[in-house]
Parts: C-alpha cells; structure tokens; sequence
C-alpha cells in the first residue's frame, strides 16, 4: 500500500519550486530500483520560481538543530534516490557514529588519516575530492550508491549493512545507534510535507514459487482450512499495488481475501494488520493461516511494510508461506527461511 514519506529538498543544493506537485524521478539505472516509486513535493504556498531554503532545525534530544538538519539532508538524498526507508536509517546510524552528525573538516593531528565529512569519508580511497566531500548530498549520495550494491543489504541488521559499506576497524560500533537512527529519521520524516509512494513490495531478490511443499496438509479446522486454501488458489495471479482480486493483488490485499473467505474481516493495509489478532511468539509456535510481517520495501523492523501467509511444512518440517511479493511478480509460495532474519511480526487473526 501507499506510504507517507517525508523528506526534505535541503542541504546544500537547492530546488526550484512550481505551484503545482512536482515529482522527482532519479535515474533507476543508478539503484536498480522499483519503477513504482516515486516523491511528490507539495509545499503549502509557493510562487513561481520560488526557491527553498535550508530549515532550522528544533534540537531532538542531545541533537543539535545543525545536526538534525545534517540528518535530514541524508534522509532527503536516500528518498529522492528511491532507497527504502530502511537504508536512511542505516546511513543515518552510520553518520552518527562516524561524525556525530558533523559536517567534519581536517582535524589536524586528530585526523583519522585523510576522513572528512558526514560519513568520514576519504578521498585517497576514492570517494571524491575534499570539496565533495564536505558537501553533504554529496556524501549521503556516495554513501547510498556504496550500500544498494552490497547484496541483500536490506535484510542485514544495521550494524552489518553500514560496516559492509564503510569497513569500519569497530565493525559493531554502528549497532548501538539503531534506535535513535530510527527515532529521527521518524521526527524527520514527520516533520516535512514531501510525500513517497512506493508499490510495498517485499524488497527481496526474486525468488522463485516453490510450489506445493511435498506433504503438505491442509488444516483440518474448516476455518482456517477455507483461509489457506484461498490464499492457495491465487497462486500465479499478478502482484498489482491496490489489488484486492480477484485477478491481482498485493501483498495485504491477499491477506485481507483470503481472510474474508474464513469469515473473519481483518484490516486492510500492512500497517493495520500487524496490529490484528493476537501475537504469536515464534515462527516454531505459528499455525497455518498465521500473518508472517517484514520490512518490505519501504518499512523497518518496528513498522513492518509487507505480509505472507504461513501454509505450513513439508514433510521435512520445512516451513513455507504464500505472498503476493512486488510489481512484475505473482502470487507465489516460498520457504520461511527467506523471511527469518527479517521477521518483524506474526499475526493470528481470530474471529470478530
């Protein structure tokens, strides 16, 4: 489903403004990034040729206002680039730890060799010339170019996501700023009237439909036995961003069907579903029909953006789930595993 993602066209550089939305598009060769999503500006009230200036930033808790808006340019440059909202919060983390969300330059004798900057980045290692360096979007731009090449980096834990791009000699040094990474970036976020929308695909590489695990069961409980077998049944049809059926669907949307099929009426966008029914503890403690909750795309751990639907095992004890996963993709049944380093939630929906 469609989110509400908040940036800012701040730092260094400056955007023209029309009256009316303007979208901005960046180039998909650079991230190989989804085509479905895209930012719309709306300021208020802007004239023609208007242009924006950088904010003043309110203090967030030990963070300055410099910083604060240090940390807004990194989330601008991360969403007008398409990285989900995931990786602002990694480069974010990272800036924390590497600078304190300082716009360092030379320290002298307290340098760490040639480091400059936001990210400390260092121009003898090629990461651009001093003065690139210290320019902000400049070295949120480089940071974010580094990270969606490392492979399956959305589903690493920060710590690693930000070592893998910055080679750190304190690789668990990052870990420690997860939470206050992900609080501003929320405050950031909160604050700006510039709105993302993505396709909220589940942000994996494809994977390909396992099919019908070799002894699988279905439930015997006739409710749950209706629920599984639906969500079954779409195998095949076409993810489309707002399906709900019965030719397409996307991932909530499958939900939200083959619920209704076991008589039960659940939410109908991730958001609200991960707040359903009761938890279940563990994936080992999940029974068919169960919501399995991820990222995503455009989530994180805390605001989990993409949904399956555990199916049950196979003769193995394999676990397996059905989802509909992104734009370009089908309804499809792959194996727990792919999910388990990511699992935000689960879900049991139980009768109104």
């Amino acid at each position: 489903m469609s989110r509400r993602w908040l940036i800012l066209a701040g730092g260094l550089a400056t955007v023209v403004l029309a009256p009316l939305a303007l979208v901005v598009f960046v180039a998909l060769s650079v991230l190989g990034a989804s085509p479905a999503m895209a930012c719309t500006i709306s300021p208020p009230s802007a004239s023609p040729g208007a242009t924006a200036a950088p904010r003043d930033w309110p203090t967030q808790g030990s963070w300055t206002s410099e910083q604060v808006g240090n940390a807004a340019t990194i989330v601008a440059v991360g969403a007008e680039m398409h990285v989900p909202r995931y990786g602002w919060e990694v480069a974010v983390a990272t800036a924390m730890q590497e600078s304190t969300l300082r716009n360092l330059g030379h320290l002298g004798a307290d340098n760490d060799h040639d480091s400059l900057g936001l990210f400390q980045q260092r121009p003898s290692q090629g990461w651009g010339s001093p003065e690139q360096i210290l320019d902000p979007r400049y070295a949120a731009r480089k940071f974010y170019q580094h990270l969606v090449e490392v492979d399956g980096w959305q589903t690493m834990p920060l710590t690693q996501a930000a070592q893998a791009v910055q080679r750190s000699a304190f690789p668990d040094a990052y870990a420690k700023w997860e939470p206050e990474a992900e609080q501003l970036v929320a405050v950031i976020s909160d604050g700006l009237d510039i709105v993302c929308t993505s396709d909220g695909g589940d942000g994996l590489p494809p994977l390909d439909d396992a099919g019908l695990p070799k002894g699988l069961v279905l439930p015997t409980d006739p409710q749950l036995r209706a629920v599984v077998s639906f969500a079954l049944a779409q195998r095949g049809k076409p993810y489309v961003w707002g399906g709900e059926g019965p030719d397409s669907y996307d991932c909530s949307g499958l939900m939200m069907a083959a619920w209704a099929k076991g008589g039960v009426q659940i939410p109908r966008i991730t958001a609200d579903q991960v707040h359903t029914g009761v938890a279940v503890p563990a994936l080992a403690a999940m029974r068919p029909g169960d919501l399995i909750f991820i990222p995503g795309s455009d989530g994180t751990m805390s605001r989990p953006r993409h949904v399956g639907m555990y199916i049950g095992s196979d003769r193995g004890g394999r676990q397996y789930l059905v989802q509909a996963p992104k734009t370009g993709d089908v309804v499809k049944v792959v194996a727990v595993s792919n999910w388990s380093r990511q699992v935000a939630a689960i879900r049991r929906p139980v009768p109104q």
